[in-house]
């Protein structure tokens, strides 16, 4: 029985039925393969999967008698998510290996009886899928959907069915956007997310940087954003490469970055994090201040925090404090910092790509939400002396908890004014002073950001 399937298999599981993050669980199982091709597959395997969930959940329940298929187990439907991802969206094993693999994988795992119900399933899709047997549905393309399976009418489901997301948030995006952009926002994130990487400049320049990379046939591009973010399709081998353990890089979007940019740390200022884990942009901001001053990194996760420490260390940084609390307890509230990061919880509409998950685990209520970000704007305007600067940033684009919570603020409190974004990034990143990446254009994470000065004495 193939174990990088295996594998592949278990973590899907957890990560659906435990609301886990599969980055995490990947890289402990990645952590474990000699082989890098073996590390790919797996993440081929398990990202690709869960991006896909509900296109083949409506696949295998018209494969199965519909009632009986709601009442299956999770973990049986599971074994069918991977085997219907793979006959459908992968081209890297013949259709008989992946069928045979799979069953004997429910065989070891759940006995006879559950491995015939998926070869059933499997080789019925096989079947129907085979060119010999369609000849009938040659007026259907593939824009309208399986050539023996069409995707609904409704425009809400038909999105939600043909992109695999949910059709309350394909609702919500309608709300929000023409449908043209939410069908381009739908596309660029299930696109394979590329690597990107942030060189430490504390430790290398650009250029030896790119030659190194270079040098063992890893091509890097620049990301359009910033020129501290590179792009590579070289996952596996650029995050196995010991540069990355000795602290010459991090794994970083540009759109993150670019936050930390708007921001423009300085040398020897004092900064607060508020919301800092896992890290990237507070070590940002150490690596723009070229390790001097004071950050202080404050999450409530202990998890979190180990993670800040870890990178912390593998950078060498060391002007930050690191502290386990709740961001909205944290004291002494005292104006004594230059500058404040809020990089607030939020929906996280703006990473679908890299985190396929939170498509089926964005369960948190949306009004507790939008309260929690409210709060942290009453809080961390306490910690800004007269003339520093206050930062308010999330990864959604969902304009609820974008201008609506920094106009909002801004209106009730008036010693705080916006900065003009475009006067310290490029335009094009931004919309009426706020720094906004759009994903499916800028070919990044989408994020928000506003950044406000509070006035001197």
């Amino acid at each position: 029985m193939d174990k990088i399937r295996q594998e592949a298999y278990h973590i899907i599981s957890q990560t659906l039925k435990k609301d886990l993050r599969s980055e995490i669980l990947l890289g402990k199982s990645s952590a474990k393969m000699a082989k890098a091709k073996d590390k790919l597959l797996l993440y081929h395997l398990v990202k690709g999967t869960l991006k896909m969930k509900l296109s083949l959940d409506y696949i295998a329940e018209n494969l199965c008698d519909k009632n009986k298929y709601k009442a299956t187990n999770l973990k049986i439907k599971t074994l069918l998510y991977l085997g219907l991802y793979q006959l459908k969206y992968s081209d890297g094993s013949p259709d008989h290996h992946v069928i045979n693999e799979t069953v004997e994988l429910a065989k070891t795992l759940y006995g006879k009886t559950v491995a015939d119900f998926v070869n059933a399933v499997l080789r019925e899709y096989q079947r129907r899928s085979d060119p010999i047997n369609i000849d009938h549905y040659e007026d259907l393309n593939d824009e309208q959907g399986e050539i023996w399976l069409p995707y609904p009418k409704n425009p809400v489901d038909m999105l939600a069915v043909k992109y695999s997301f949910s059709p309350e948030l394909i609702s919500r995006w309608i709300d929000l956007w023409p449908i043209e952009e939410v069908e381009q926002l739908c596309k660029y994130f299930n696109q394979p997310a590329k690597l990107s990487i942030r060189y430490n400049r504390m430790a290398t320049d650009i250029k030896r940087f790119v030659n190194y990379f270079k040098r063992k046939e890893i091509i890097l591009k620049q990301s359009p954003l910033t020129s501290s973010i590179y792009l590579t399709e070289h996952y596996i081998d650029t995050l196995n490469d010991v540069s990355f353990n000795e602290g010459y890089f991090s794994v970083q979007d540009a759109s993150a970055a670019l936050t930390v940019e708007l921001l423009n740390p300085q040398q020897d200022e004092s900064i607060l994090d508020l919301f800092a884990g896992p890290g990237g942009k507070c070590t940002y901001i150490s690596e723009l201040t070229h390790n001097t001053g004071e950050v202080i990194a404050v999450d409530k996760y202990p998890k979190k925090v180990r993670m800040i420490k870890q990178n912390l260390h593998r950078l060498q940084i060391t002007n930050t404090i690191t502290v386990t609390e709740d961001a909205l307890k944290y004291a002494p509230r005292a104006a004594a910092y230059d500058r404040v990061l809020l990089d607030v919880p939020c929906s996280g509409w703006g990473v679908l790509q890299k985190k396929p998950e939170l498509r089926w685990q964005n369960k948190q209520d949306m009004k507790s939400l939008l309260k929690l970000q409210e709060h942290a704007l009453s809080v961390g305007p306490l910690f800004v002396k007269p003339g520093g600067y206050l930062m308010y940033s999330t990864c959604t684009m969902n304009r609820k908890e974008n201008e609506d919570q920094v106009e909002r603020f801004l209106d009730s409190n008036k010693d705080f004014n916006l900065v003009d974004a475009a006067d310290r990034i490029p335009k094009k990143y931004t919309d009426k002073g706020y720094l906004r990446t759009v994903p499916h254009r800028d070919k990044a994470d989408g994020a928000f950001a506003a950044l406000m000065r509070k006035k001197d004495k």
